[in-house]
């Protein structure tokens, strides 16, 4: 016992058992934002009577954490301040912003866009940087583990959401009549998940069903992305002999014999009145919502193309039973979501959603410039938009895509019951069905998750809390993916 108090104490001194959120949270401020900022680049309001007018975004930063007070004066602020204030703990976000009227630059301005919660011991908190004997004197407990929040001066804490692993190929046996057996493909772009589902029925036929297409054939979608004849779809599926005689019957199943014939069946398909935009309609869900992954352009297509093919393959040899069904509740198939994953999601539907800061950065150039003025660029972004939305969703616990308790009011019964809630794991599976499988002990769980921690109840085995010292690694950016792929290859060759 005495052994194992040791080591947890190494473990704590060493690592801490929130390392994994504050670094997540840190990689959130020093690359996600700036990335976000990056793919955006520029916004182009659209002013009547002015020219061609546009806005560059630069630079990000982030400031200290602070308080505005009511006579306008901004200072630094501790976390011990904001719960007794009920304040939430937060810092200012700027971002270079600069304009451009019919190709002249003007001068860059650094623009508050909101104000962030920051984490507790975090690179940005003021605790990070505080000796043991500092944090005593500050009012904080200097074996406070940190890896949450203060908002409007409560404690609270982002959980572990449990996602099937993205952009896997996995394929099981399906419950329902007439399907005999399923390929499931759930493809991430941007912290956004596109779910695909492939259905081979019981005679054969495979169809596929992803965004608003149901059902579809899987040789007319093959057909739309390049593939034009028998030849080259057979030949993209597999060079075995079985494997093509068991999908031959399904290039009856499309009447098409090139692309373009392709995407005015898929245009049918959805059942768009207009045919001039059948096609057009066709080939933009089928250009954003396929494998958004492999990628969102024209270009990428004939990469899809082959990818689905793949997944075809793999789905009829499962069937002749030459591979195994793959395990869902095997941890290599699955992935945790932690803070800095949340925190960009929920940033990009502020920034980009329908009514999100940019929308109304537009709303409000167009409402002054018709008045006559021509505004400067801080009175045109609202600040407390953004802030408001974040503190929203951190204060409540929604989040984007209708997902609840995401967010929640961090146990301070004791140490013990506050470091398991920061490694408290959620499975998006709902309580109210059995799902037996997913609520079993698994043997991937060994030395990941406790076994015997999980509430009695209708959330037993849906609710899980990591081991004692179970770490979350870091997975790989598409950069270094493409380069660990090359250097492989590189080495086959």
């Amino acid at each position: 016992m005495e052994s194992f108090k040791l080591l947890l104490k190494s473990y704590f001194e060493e690592k801490g058992f929130a390392d994994f959120q504050i670094k997540s949270y840190d990689d959130f401020i020093e690359t996600r934002i700036p990335n976000i900022i990056k793919q955006i680049k520029e916004i182009k309001p659209e002013v009547p009577d002015i020219g061609e007018f546009k806005i560059k975004l630069g630079r990000f930063k982030i400031g200290t954490p602070s308080v505005k007070e009511a006579d306008g004066s901004v200072r630094e602020i501790l976390p011990l301040e904001a719960r007794m204030r009920n304040l939430t703990y937060a810092a200012p976000m700027f971002i270079e912003m600069t304009p451009i009227l019919n190709g002249i630059e003007s001068e860059t301005m650094l623009v508050n866009f909101g104000d962030l919660p920051v984490m507790l011991k975090s690179k940005i908190c003021s605790l990070s940087n505080m000796s043991r004997k500092e944090l005593m004197e500050n009012g904080e407990d200097p074996d406070d583990p940190g890896g949450y929040f203060i908002i409007n001066g409560t404690e609270r804490v982002l959980v572990l959401i449990e996602e099937i692993a993205p952009n896997r190929i996995i394929v099981e046996k399906s419950n329902i009549s007439n399907i005999s057996e399923t390929c499931r493909i759930h493809s991430e772009k941007d912290g956004y998940i596109q779910r695909h589902i492939l259905e081979r029925k019981t005679d054969g036929i495979i169809r596929i069903n992803f965004a608003n297409i149901n059902k579809l054939p899987i040789t007319i979608l093959l057909r739309a992305l390049g593939l034009e004849s028998d030849k080259d779809i057979l030949s993209a599926i597999s060079a075995d002999e079985g494997t093509q005689q068991e999908f031959y019957q399904n290039l009856f199943e499309s009447g098409s014999t090139n692309p373009k014939e392709a995407m005015e069946e898929i245009g049918s398909h959805l059942k768009i009145p207009q045919k001039e935009y059948r096609s057009e309609r066709a080939e933009k869900i089928i250009d954003r919502y396929l494998l958004p992954h492999i990628g969102q352009e024209k270009v990428n297509r004939l990469e899809k193309a082959i990818y689905l093919s793949k997944a075809v393959n793999k789905l009829i040899r499962f069937h002749d039973g030459k591979i195994p069904e793959d395990d869902l509740d095997h941890y290599s198939n699955k992935r945790l979501k932690l803070v800095g994953d949340l925190l960009e999601v929920l940033l990009r539907s502020i920034l980009l959603g329908k009514w999100g800061l940019i929308t109304r950065i537009n709303y409000n150039y167009q409402k002054l410039t018709k008045r006559g003025r021509f505004p400067p660029l801080p009175s045109i972004v609202e600040s407390n938009v953004l802030t408001n939305q974040i503190i929203s969703a951190m204060a409540i616990g929604s989040w984007v895509g209708g997902r609840t308790g995401v967010s929640q009011r961090l146990e301070r019964d004791s140490y013990i019951k506050s470091v398991s809630h920061m490694r408290n794991v959620l499975s998006p599976l709902t309580s109210t069905q059995e799902h037996f499988k997913a609520r079993e002990l698994h043997p991937t769980h060994w030395g990941r998750i406790d076994p015997s921690q999980t509430p009695e109840g209708a959330t037993i085995g849906l609710r899980k809390y990591l081991a004692s010292m179970s770490d979350i690694t870091k997975g790989l950016s598409e950069k270094e993916e493409k380069l660990l792929f090359n250097l492989v290859k590189k080495g086959l060759e």
